[in-house]
C-alpha cells in the first residue's frame, strides 16, 4: 500500500458546554492515499465536519484538539504555527463547504476572490490573476464567465457559488481536497454535474479527495474506501466493494438497509431515529449502544478493540470480536 497523503491517528476533539469539555470526536483513526477517494460517511450529527475543520484547522473557539496526530505530507498540522498552516491551507489542502455562499466573502466579486487566491498563492499580479480568474470560472462550467465574474455571491445559485469554490481550488492545485457535503441544496441534476466536476478536477490536478456525505450510494458510485463515523467514532472502515458486500458493524448494516430502492422495500424504524441527546460522550464503552440491537453489557464498559476481517477491512464491535476468525 502506498504512503499516505494525510494520517489521521487517535484524534480526540472536545468541545466546552458550561465549564466543561465533552469529547465530540474520540480515537478517530484513517488515512487518505495519494490519488484516491476516501468517503467518511455517518448520519448528520455524527462529527465528519467536525473531523475535516480538524484537518484544517479552522475549529470554532469552544473546541480544541486534545489528542492525536495529523499527519499531511509527514508533517504534522498540529505542531505548526498558525502563519506555517495558513501557507498549507489553500494550497496544499483546500476544501468545499456545504453551503457554498456562506463559505464567499459577500463583499468580494466572485472572480476578484479566485484571483485572490491567485496572487495569495501563486504570486501572480493583479491583472494577470483576475484574467486567469475569468478563465477558470469558464473552465468549471459557468456560462459568460466575464460577466459572472462580477458578480457578488448574492447574485449567484447555489451550484454556480459551488463552482466558484471549485475554481478556486483549482486555481491553487491542491494535493489534498476535502469536499463536505458539497452538494447539499442543489437539484440531482446539479448534484451530478457538481460530482463530475469534482472528480475532473481531482483528476486534473492529481490530488486526493476526502468526501464527506450521508449518501451511501454516492460512497458507491465515488469512493475507493471508506469510514463509518457514529458519534465522533468510526464504526468500520473498509475498501467500498467490500463495505457493501459484507458490512460487519451493526450501524454499517443499518445504514446499508435504510437506503431506498425501486426493486426492495424498507421499513423504517422511527423508534431508532438518532437521539444526540441520550448519547453519552463520557462513555468509555461504544457509543451506537444505545440503538444497538446486539448491545452486550461489555459494550458499556469499554471500546471495542479493532477486529481485522482483512488487511483492509477493520470493524470496531465486541459481537464481531466474539466470532472466530
Amino acid at each position: 500500500m502506498a504512503e499516505p497523503l494525510l494520517q489521521v491517528r487517535s484524534l480526540r476533539l472536545d468541545i466546552k458546554d458550561h465549564e466543561r469539555f465533552h469529547s465530540v470526536l474520540l480515537d478517530v483513526n484513517f488515512d487518505v492515499l495519494p490519488n484516491e477517494v476516501m468517503g467518511l460517511v455517518g448520519e448528520s450529527g455524527s462529527g465528519k465536519t467536525m473531523t475535516a475543520l480538524s484537518i484544517m484547522r479552522l475549529l470554532p473557539p469552544a473546541a480544541r484538539v486534545a489528542e492525536g496526530r495529523m499527519a499531511f505530507c509527514g508533517q504534522d498540522l498540529l505542531a505548526l504555527t498558525e502563519p506555517e498552516m495558513r501557507r498549507v491551507r489553500g494550497s496544499q489542502i483546500a476544501m468545499i463547504f456545504q453551503n457554498p455562499r456562506a463559505a464567499l466573502n459577500p463583499l468580494m466579486r466572485a472572480g476578484y476572490q479566485v484571483a485572490r487566491a491567485l496572487m495569495l498563492h501563486q504570486r501572480m499580479t493583479r491583472v494577470e490573476a483576475q484574467r486567469r480568474a475569468t478563465g477558470l470560472l469558464g473552465h468549471v462550467g459557468i456560462s459568460d464567465a466575464a460577466a459572472r465574474a462580477r458578480a457578488y455571491p448574492h447574485q449567484l445559485s447555489g451550484g454556480m457559488a459551488q463552482r466558484v469554490l471549485i475554481a478556486m481550488m483549482l486555481a491553487c492545485r491542491p494535493k489534498l481536497l476535502i469536499a463536505d457535503e458539497p452538494t447539499t441544496g442543489l437539484d440531482v441534476t446539479i448534484q451530478a454535474q457538481i460530482f463530475d466536476l469534482i472528480k475532473e478536477i481531482q483528476a486534473e490536478v492529481g490530488a486526493s479527495l476526502l468526501l464527506i456525505t450521508h449518501d451511501l450510494g454516492v460512497v458507491s458510485e465515488v469512493c475507493q474506501r471508506v469510514a463509518v463515523m457514529y458519534a465522533g467514532q468510526i464504526m468500520e472502515q473498509a475498501p467500498v466493494d467490500s463495505l457493501f458486500q459484507r458490512p460487519s458493524h451493526p450501524y454499517t448494516e443499518r445504514l446499508l438497509a435504510s437506503i431506498l430502492r425501486v426493486d426492495k422495500g424498507a421499513e423504517l424504524d422511527a423508534s431508532r431515529a438518532i437521539d444526540f441527546a441520550s448519547i453519552d460522550y463520557e462513555s468509555v464503552g461504544c457509543r451506537f449502544g444505545n440503538r444497538c440491537p446486539y448491545v452486550l453489557e461489555v459494550c458499556w464498559a469499554q471500546r471495542p478493540e479493532p477486529r481485522w476481517l482483512a488487511d483492509d477491512h477493520v470493524v470496531f464491535c465486541h459481537l464481531r470480536n466474539r466470532e472466530a476468525p
